[in-house]
């Protein structure tokens, strides 16, 4: 009897000094933020990711009641900064964006990358999503998507396609367009998305494969044709111009997405905080404008929605880096 007390007093002793410490876990959780919060941009400042990255990054930090720091950590085609948001804490305050290119791309043709997209980050949120363009130049003998598949078909090998680089986005879309359409366009790398486009103007390659806000100023002014564009419906500043599913190549069709991740194991409560302040803050107007000034719309999802973009896009991207051939060392 004595001895069974004994127990009973430890077991109570124990709860008695568990409590705390499990209240004070769920304090914690409860109190995020209470500290700043790092946003890592895995690309160097001005572009896409970058800007995307920090007009989320003030709207977020309004919304949580702390700052959020955007740190860009450019470098190896994104995997440098999204390598340290795996490798950080777990706790909600170094998150990460997430692109096409860092989580499509990359782990479908860089063998030895430093992380596992699908298992070293917990998905938070998409966040804006930018439509691709498929663009001519004015002197192809093709104003429609049905007359540039004929054209190619009829001259195997002879049309030239400009992208941002092997492996880039752009090249990815360039050949995975191949394959769907059934025709043989030769890849003519560039180093970024610059000089690509300035050949493409000047007729030194014949197509070119891009996000739109790059080459719609190009498209309105009449140095480029526009034969499609990758994104769930027409694009308002250019209405004229079918989406690849329209065309007929709805494998084509999808836009690019900048998206919001952490480490794994991030605490669910911390997951349904910032995936509640994406939703609201994606639907204030001046996002929203903001977001379509650069041809782009709000994306945000949930945790569960994000992730399964996520492994899609891994999944594509495998597929078309197998049959093309794709492998960066």
């Amino acid at each position: 009897m004595q001895r069974r007390n004994v127990i009973l007093g430890l077991c109570v002793a124990a709860a008695t000094l568990a409590a705390p410490f499990a209240s004070g876990i769920a304090h914690a959780e409860d109190a995020y933020p209470n500290k700043p919060i790092r946003l890592i941009v895995p690309f160097p400042p001005g572009g896409t990711t970058d800007i995307v990255g920090r007009l989320f990054a003030d709207k977020l930090g309004k919304e949580l009641g702390q700052t959020v720091v955007v740190e860009n950590r450019g470098g190896a085609g994104g995997s440098i900064g999204s390598a340290f948001v795996a490798s950080s804490a777990p706790d909600g305050y170094t998150l990460g964006i997430a692109t096409v290119s860092t989580h499509g791309i990359n782990p479908a043709i860089y063998p030895n990358l430093p992380f596992d997209a699908e298992k070293d980050f917990t998905a938070i949120s998409n966040l804006a999503a930018v439509p691709n363009i498929m663009t001519v130049n004015p002197k192809v003998p093709a104003k429609t998507m049905a007359d540039f598949v004929k054209l190619a078909k009829s001259e195997p090998g002879k049309l030239t396609y400009a992208s941002a680089g092997n492996g880039s986005v752009s090249h990815m879309m360039g050949e995975l367009f191949k394959m769907a359409s059934g025709t043989n366009i030769m890849h003519v790398p560039y180093r970024g998305v610059g000089p690509a486009l300035n050949d493409a103007l000047a007729g030194q390659v014949d197509v070119m494969y891009d996000n739109l806000p790059s080459s719609l100023p190009h498209v309105q002014s009449g140095r480029l044709v526009a034969l499609a564009v990758a994104s769930p419906k027409r694009v308002a500043a250019l209405p004229d111009v079918p989406t690849f599913a329209e065309a007929g190549l709805p494998a084509v069709n999808d836009a690019s997405w900048f998206g919001l991740v952490g480490p794994a194991k991030l605490p669910q409560p911390v997951v349904d905080k910032l995936n509640a302040a994406v939703k609201k803050v994606s639907a204030e107007s001046d996002v929203v404008s903001r977001l379509a000034g650069m041809g782009a719309t709000p994306a945000a999802n949930s945790p569960a929605e994000f992730k399964a973009q996520i492994d899609a896009e891994i999944a594509k991207n495998k597929r078309v880096a197998k049959e093309a051939n794709v492998k960066i060392d």
